[in-house]
């Protein structure tokens, strides 16, 4: 099930307006046109940023999204017929044959069960031609990043057009072992609704990742860092071998 802020129609609303720098998908749109890649699958593409950023550049896209609301936002956008949108998680993927896997902006964190975790990575493997790419990112847990999310560091006020002012802000709620639970508080000055989304995150240690990729037969070509972001972030390039 999506976490609120991407399920409740009136927050996926407000998404992109809430984070408008989008400068972490720089890299992988270079990594896409690096691969040569001509066919894309966006694992949990949300209100369809990175999505329509490649399909504007003729790249055929598949999104998939289990939050409902998120594919409403993202259908609605310009150029969004280009893309096969998909409500759903990775077990709702057809038969695919692509060039390049992706889970932009943590997602692969948000998958915090180990057998869904298994079964994303297995599912992308199969979408994968021979010899095609997965490409994620994940918070390095070194950095615990989860300490900085607080009211303190988080709040803010944004203007959206059309919405009025909304205040946000976020904290911590409980931290058990690798997984990290936090909320989000909205509040919507132009009728004074307050909207909460409880959200939940596994941080993996760099090995366990790596063991999961080779478990499901990938071949890891690197691990790097965010370039936006460096010292905090793992991003992983694994293959499907040509062979397998």
């Amino acid at each position: 099930m999506a976490d609120e802020c991407f399920g409740h129609p009136r927050l996926a609303a407000i998404h992109d307006a809430l984070d408008p720098d989008r400068s972490d998908l720089d890299a992988y749109v270079r990594m896409a046109e690096e691969f040569g890649a001509r066919r894309v699958l966006d694992i949990g593409c949300g209100t369809g940023v990175f999505a329509l950023l490649l399909a504007d550049r003729g790249i055929e896209v598949v999104g998939v999204d289990p939050a409902g609301a998120s594919i409403d936002v993202a259908e609605a956008k310009p150029g969004s017929e280009r893309v096969r949108w998909i409500r759903g998680d990775a077990t709702a993927l057809p038969p695919l044959h692509v060039d390049l896997a992706t889970m932009t902006a943590n997602v692969a964190q948000a998958i915090v069960d180990a057998g869904a975790w298994q079964e994303t990575l297995r599912r992308a493997y199969a979408s994968l031609r021979p010899g095609g790419r997965l490409v994620f990112e994940t918070r390095d847990p070194a950095g615990r990043a989860w300490e900085e999310w607080n009211r303190e560091r988080s709040y803010r006020v944004t203007e959206i057009p059309g919405v009025g002012a909304v205040e946000s802000w976020v904290r911590v709620t409980d931290v058990t072992g690798p997984l990290v639970t936090f909320r989000w508080t909205y509040v919507f000055a132009a009728d004074g609704q307050v909207l909460t989304s409880d959200s939940t995150v596994r941080f993996r240690e760099r090995e366990e990742t790596e063991a999961d990729l080779i478990a499901r037969g990938y071949v890891i070509d690197d691990v790097r860092g965010a370039p936006d972001r460096p010292g905090r972030e793992l991003v992983f390039l694994a293959r499907r071998p040509a062979a397998g």
